[in-house]
């Protein structure tokens, strides 16, 4: 293990199939969690560090960086966001700012303040690479989900922010835009779509593994799709 990347949401659907690939390509992975059942969904396994946190709180986070940093045989290299969620309601004039702003703290809170307390590690060990997690939403809004389409497109503008800002230390991040993923909660939701139209975990994880490689080298500052044939 010559590198260490923190995956947020590492115990999700698309969480876990993105710790698996990274700790079979020789990544130390840690994995931020809150809720005990998350632990059913992950495989305990060499270079996976489960470490217990609430991302909403910034002193939770810098344990989580904490551990991520605690080897230094294995440097951190790599932030992962993953941790966000979605919520359909009615039109603008139907819902209330709370559940606006609710959609904002969920989908930026956790990624900034893990990006956040990361940061100054990456820069004084030579740079590294963010990628975040936003939509194909956000470009091609659908009705019914403003808070959603308007904090993930806030997610995308908070990583071409980032790769303008850290790209003098070697620091890039690239936001990601999934259609729907083929995960178990996304087919009981909607069990009379067509699923092998929808893109894989393991397709977007190594979408991921690629953007936190040294062969991504050129590419910050981009918000790549990632849409399967969905």
């Amino acid at each position: 293990m010559e590198s260490t990347a923190i995956v947020t949401g590492g115990t999700g659907g698309l969480g876990s199939a993105v710790v698996g690939t990274l700790i079979d390509e020789g990544w130390r992975v840690v994995v931020p969690w809150v809720l005990e059942h998350e632990l059913e969904r992950v495989r305990e396994r060499a270079g996976l560090e489960l470490i217990r946190a609430d991302l909403f709180e910034p002193e939770q986070v810098e344990g989580v960086v904490s551990a991520a940093t605690a080897n230094d045989a294995a440097p951190l290299r790599g932030v992962v966001n993953l941790v966000g969620g979605f919520a359909a309601g009615g039109r603008v004039h139907e819902t209330p700012v709370e559940e606006f702003e609710k959609q904002f703290r969920l989908n930026l809170r956790p990624t900034y303040l893990v990006t956040q307390a990361a940061l100054p590690h990456l820069i004084r060990t030579g740079g590294g690479s963010i990628v975040c997690v936003g939509t194909r939403a956000a470009l091609q809004p659908f009705s019914g989900a403003a808070g959603y389409v308007a904090s993930k497109a806030a997610v995308i503008a908070f990583a071409k922010a980032l790769a303008v800002e850290y790209r003098d230390d070697g620091v890039r991040c690239n936001a990601i835009l999934p259609s729907v993923i083929d995960t178990p909660a996304n087919r009981s939701a909607m069990p009379n779509a067509d699923h092998d139209r929808w893109v894989k975990p393991a397709e977007i994880a190594g979408v991921i593994s690629h953007l936190l490689s040294r062969e991504s080298a050129p590419v910050s500052g981009a918000a790549i799709p990632v849409y399967g044939r969905a």
